[in-house]
């Protein structure tokens, strides 16, 4: 296997999928600070798989110390020790109330232009910091907690109660606290999100523990198509990273991708473009028995946790004639 084929090809998969997430529905989500999210996960992945930090420095093509530096840089402000750049260029321009951009870039000055730039753009877009004109000459000031409470109402909070869901019910039993670090919010904001799931009854809490015993968006729901589709990325992604670990091939564990070609009028037509279908109403029915006997017995304390994903698209395609490997 040529790791390094599939691996672009992997990547280019992935910035498609991130590249219509951040258009979808017509809005323009913030980039600015994926590529660094990207080189953190990857440092502390391959750290957490035992990669020694010299031999992650060589798989990035960087020397030992310029690799230290730049992880050490990305997760730590270089000048507010314990505190991220991001984190540590909100608190400046809370403490300042109002301040030019010049005085900010000669405060985190040992940061780079660049780096604190592309903060201050981020915290701008986020709605975290308002900003009255452009270039140098730019003024910021934080929002306060009644213009965030404005800024959130306008934008609505459509699905982060399901990627709430989805989170306590994958990451869970976790507190309050994990949870507002997977979702990138405060505390006190996952607290009145917390509150609606458990009040619900979608969320459980065992002291300041929160779990979920299940996870479900309906089929055709409005809302939380978000958490649907964290759901399946997780899914797929683990599913492959499971195959890859496992010696022999094997029927519990894996995936099988299967293409047909069908047109209007092919006696198969109707069959294959319904495989989704048929399979999405067997696995319903057998999680319906499943959760049936589960809930008339007595759990284990141990068990297995079987997911299971289904997936199913549809390109057009002219005879001879070659596509972009892109969602269309």
């Amino acid at each position: 296997m040529n790791a390094q084929v599939l691996i672009n090809s992997t990547v280019r998969q992935v910035t498609v999928l991130i590249a219509q997430l951040a258009t979808s529905g017509g809005i323009r989500a913030p980039l600015a600070q994926v590529a660094n999210q990207v080189f953190v996960e990857l440092a502390r992945e391959l750290e957490a798989q035992g990669v020694s930090r010299k031999v992650s420095a060589d798989m990035f093509g960087m020397a030992l110390r310029a690799y230290i530096r730049k992880v050490r840089r990305l997760t730590e402000s270089a000048t507010e020790s314990e505190q991220t750049l991001w984190q540590a260029v909100l608190e400046h321009i809370k403490k300042e109330g109002f301040v030019p951009k010049s005085r900010i870039l000669t405060r985190f000055a040992r940061d780079g232009e660049l780096e604190v730039s592309s903060i201050l753009k981020d915290l701008s877009d986020s709605g975290l910091v308002l900003c009255s004109g452009s270039g140098s000459g730019a003024m910021y000031r934080a929002a306060t907690d009644q213009e965030l409470g404005q800024i959130s109402a306008l934008a609505g909070s459509d699905g982060l109660d399901e990627l709430a869901w989805v989170l306590t019910f994958r990451h869970g039993p976790l507190t309050a606290t994990q949870l507002a670090q997977h979702l990138s919010q405060s505390v006190e904001e996952t607290l009145v999100v917390v509150e609606r799931l458990v009040a619900e009854g979608r969320v459980q809490r065992d002291g300041t523990r929160l779990f979920a015993q299940e996870f479900v968006i309906p089929l055709g729901s409005p809302v939380g198509w978000e958490a649907s589709v964290f759901d399946h990325v997780q899914a797929l992604v683990q599913t492959i990273c499971q195959r890859l670990q496992a010696a022999e091939p094997s029927d519990v564990v894996g995936g099988s991708t299967y293409t047909f070609d069908v047109w209007p009028g092919h006696p198969h037509y109707d069959e294959v473009k319904g495989v989704l279908a048929a399979q999405r109403a067997r696995l319903g029915e057998l999680r319906t028995k499943v959760e049936a006997f589960n809930r008339a017995t007595q759990r284990t304390e141990s068990f297995e946790e079987v997911v299971a994903y289904v997936g199913q698209c549809v390109r057009a395609r002219e005879l001879g004639k070659a596509v972009e490997d892109v969602a269309d």
